[in-house]
């Protein structure tokens, strides 16, 4: 997905290629467990699996994630964050049996840790 030069899918209002594409690539690491989740959620509207599976705690995380390619992520709004924690709901579109697109949200408290001086996602409470 190209989005040089457009508004970042994590909400910031910043670009993305000034905001999540340097996480994503490599180039720059998050500061805050937030920045973090931010750029996970960015990685899964662009499709980036490979960032997922970097950023997510060896202990807690699959063997191999796939992102649904059914879905389209279509917004992010932080509740609340702490220094190791951050409580976000993400918004969705998913294509049903027949092409039907049904509207769907995600409300988490996702738990972040520090590992080797990076934040990774260990795990999350969704309610």
């Amino acid at each position: 997905m190209h989005l040089f030069g457009r508004p970042c899918p994590c909400g910031s209002s910043r670009p993305y290629d000034a905001c999540c594409d340097p996480l994503h690539r490599g180039a720059a690491a998050a500061t805050t467990a937030e920045q973090l989740m931010r750029s996970r959620y960015a990685a899964y509207a662009v499709g980036d699996a490979d960032y997922v599976f970097a950023t997510w705690h060896p202990r807690t995380r699959p063997a191999t994630i796939e992102l649904d390619a059914d879905v389209t992520w279509t917004g992010l709004t932080v509740h609340d964050a702490g220094e190791d924690w951050v409580d976000f709901t993400a918004t969705f579109h998913s294509v049903q049996g027949a092409g039907e697109q049904r509207a769907g949200e995600l409300r988490e408290r996702s738990r972040f840790e520090r590992r080797a001086g990076r934040w990774v996602y260990v795990d999350g409470d969704v309610g």
